[in-house]
């Protein structure tokens, strides 16, 4: 049985937790979460990808077991999240690294990229944004308002994302058969988010989330011109982010990878087997050890 490690570590005044298992010597993978989990939705994945692989999953700042500063204390942004992530890899001594980004894990993951482009040796996007047509309006739609402008009427609308039956509806939504997915899931991140004050932190970030797209331009040169390995396996029925998200990588990387599968927005809790076997066929041949 693999053996998976539960750490802290101190950046930069901060204690992050982060889930650890694997050889060292072997090439590390980055798994990066979404809102409004944590390390915890990689849980099954990491056992299956650490028995040849070097796996590393930290909980985000203000999320999961990582600390929580108030925003009166810590000013986040994405880009304050990837300045914390790289620093804890640099601690690590991990300079070269394949990213799995689900969610709020790709623009995080795309800033490193673009910061250190040599150190990405591959890209596994689950569900991880990076171009236009990947938003669902539907859902999106209250957060660009928000962002745009703050008052009673646009804070009322997103801090509905907060609630549980949001959470929940987050793990259910394009899931075929909604008894694959354990409720603990949706208790876990509700308890975690409903943290006093921490409800200021998730909209902080809700507003923040309008600097990813006009990244996106920048991130697609360094697709062309890296070439980097891309695996895109996606819930195709995702009501957040569509497929056309994931097909959209083809414009810029004729060589990805891109699989839909039959899930929704967190497809580790419904198609993990079929998750961890296209990422290990693909690693196999996209990095070298």
């Amino acid at each position: 049985m693999v053996a998976i490690h539960h750490r802290f570590a101190h950046v930069g005044g901060h204690r992050i937790f982060y889930r650890e298992a694997g050889p060292r010597d072997s090439p590390t993978v980055v798994l990066l979460h979404g809102y409004p989990t944590s390390s915890h939705m990689f849980r099954t994945l990491i056992p299956l990808l650490a028995d040849e692989y070097h796996v590393v999953a930290p909980d985000h700042l203000g999320f999961g077991l990582s600390d929580a500063p108030s925003v009166e204390e810590f000013d986040y942004s994405f880009d304050a999240l990837t300045e914390i992530t790289a620093t804890l890899l640099s601690d690590l001594d991990i300079t070269k690294y394949a990213i799995y980004v689900q969610d709020y894990g790709a623009p995080i993951g795309w800033r490193l990229a673009l910061d250190n482009p040599s150190a990405i040796t591959a890209i596994i996007s689950q569900n991880g944004n990076a171009y236009p047509e990947g938003f669902v309006e539907g859902f999106w739609a209250d957060v660009w308002a928000y962002a745009k402008e703050q008052n009673a009427q646009t804070e009322s609308a997103v801090r509905v994302a907060l609630t549980r039956e949001a959470i929940k509806w987050q793990y259910l939504h394009g899931v075929l058969d909604p008894t694959l997915v354990d409720p603990g899931t949706w208790e876990h991140d509700f308890a975690l988010i409903s943290r006093p004050g921490n409800d200021l932190v998730q909209l902080q970030l809700f507003r923040d989330y309008a600097t990813n797209p006009p990244l996106y331009p920048r991130m697609h040169e360094y697709l062309r011109s890296s070439q980097v390995p891309l695996l895109a396996v996606w819930g195709e029925n995702d009501e957040i982010f569509g497929p056309a998200g994931a097909k959209a990588f083809a414009r810029d990387l004729p060589d990805a990878r891109i699989e839909l599968l039959p899930g929704g927005h967190f497809l580790l809790e419904s198609n993990l087997d079929e998750v961890a076997a296209l990422i290990h066929d693909f690693l196999a041949t996209a990095i070298t050890r």
